[in-house]
């Protein structure tokens, strides 16, 4: 079989795949003796249908998963071979020419892929990420004392303004530390994946997430949600070049810390707090038997790995703002 590549640019390779009779010749031959053991005829005993028979009924079906399977064995071992990395899956291109399927002809095919973009990135104390402190004024405080007094009054609970002024404060103290850690670990992420100035093959990716989507999507939600898809693309780009520059790993033990986090977070969503050990422990078991969870959590254990090594090296400018002006970030 021949492979010829095609640069189209730094993020876009065409591959074109010419398949002779050759290549696919000894498949096809195994697929139809497949299918003369195990097919049932009338008339025939099991086993004794003519080869001639099987090959008029099941000939074209055979030599199309012939030619499918060295197809996607050539594309493994060329992009293996050539340590291609490449984002996605090869995609048919529009170049493809039409091929008529007729046994013993040759056949051409043409793929698009994808290139993975060399990412370089510094991390620095020059680099400086603001860490917001909201402050809390009377007007923010306002609608939720309003709120809390109508509440304690059906209850019938005796509080003062000082008691219900001071609940609403730590309430909102809380809040919005929360939404300031929140947007510190995006301000990072947003100033790195900036700084590593990371660019993607975008059309090739959009045509991917469709296909990949497999019907359930359509060309207008790819393009109103790729926007959000690429900046979280670029991050695992620059968090991957930061693991593997720093040398951490995802080790079986911060799965089963990560798990174990996650399951007391999921209790307290319900209002469930203190819960034992061993519900915790059975609940993260679960969590780490199920594949797509396992990979949630590599990414979580990631995250909090890089960032915390960010946080540790850059400046963090400690910046007051109002929750005004907060809101308006």
């Amino acid at each position: 079989m021949k492979v010829t590549e095609n640069k189209i640019d730094n993020l876009n390779l065409e591959l074109t795949l010419e398949v002779a009779a050759a290549d696919y010749a000894e498949i096809e031959k195994k697929k139809l003796a497949e299918r003369r053991r195990t097919a049932e005829f009338k008339g025939f005993r099991k086993g004794m249908v003519p080869a001639s028979l099987i090959k008029r009924v099941y000939g074209e079906q055979a030599l199309v998963e012939s030619v499918n399977q060295v197809i996607g064995q050539a594309l493994d071992k060329h992009i293996n071979d050539n340590k291609l990395r490449i984002l996605g899956e090869p995609l048919p291109s529009e170049k493809q020419p039409e091929n008529e399927w007729t046994d013993g002809g040759d056949f051409t095919f043409v793929f698009d892929l994808g290139l993975s973009p060399e990412v370089s990135v510094e991390v620095e104390k020059a680099d400086t990420v603001p860490v917001y402190t909201v402050t809390v004024g009377a007007k923010d405080k306002a609608p939720m004392i309003e709120n809390l007094k109508k509440y304690y009054e059906e209850k019938k609970e005796e509080k003062s303004d000082e008691e219900i002024e001071k609940e609403v404060t730590e309430r909102l103290h809380a809040q919005y530390k929360n939404e300031a850690d929140w947007r510190q670990t995006k301000d990072i992420r947003d100033y790195f994946v900036k700084k590593a100035d990371v660019q993607l093959p975008e059309e090739f990716l959009k045509r991917w997430l469709l296909e990949a989507n497999g019907g359930k999507v359509t060309k207008e939600d790819v393009e109103k949600d790729f926007p959000g898809f690429a900046e979280d693309f670029k991050w695992q780009l620059v968090r991957g070049t930061l693991m593997q520059k720093w040398g951490f790993q995802v080790e079986d033990k911060d799965l089963q810390e990560q798990a174990e986090a996650f399951a007391r977070y999921q209790y307290a969503m319900y209002g469930i707090g203190n819960v034992p050990d061993e519900m915790v422990k059975e609940m993260a078991v679960n969590m780490l038997h199920d594949q797509k969870q396992v990979e949630r959590l590599v990414e979580q254990v990631e995250d909090r790995k890089v960032l915390d090594k960010i946080k540790e090296t850059i400046t963090l400018k400690p910046t007051k703002i109002s929750a005004a002006k907060f809101r308006e970030l």
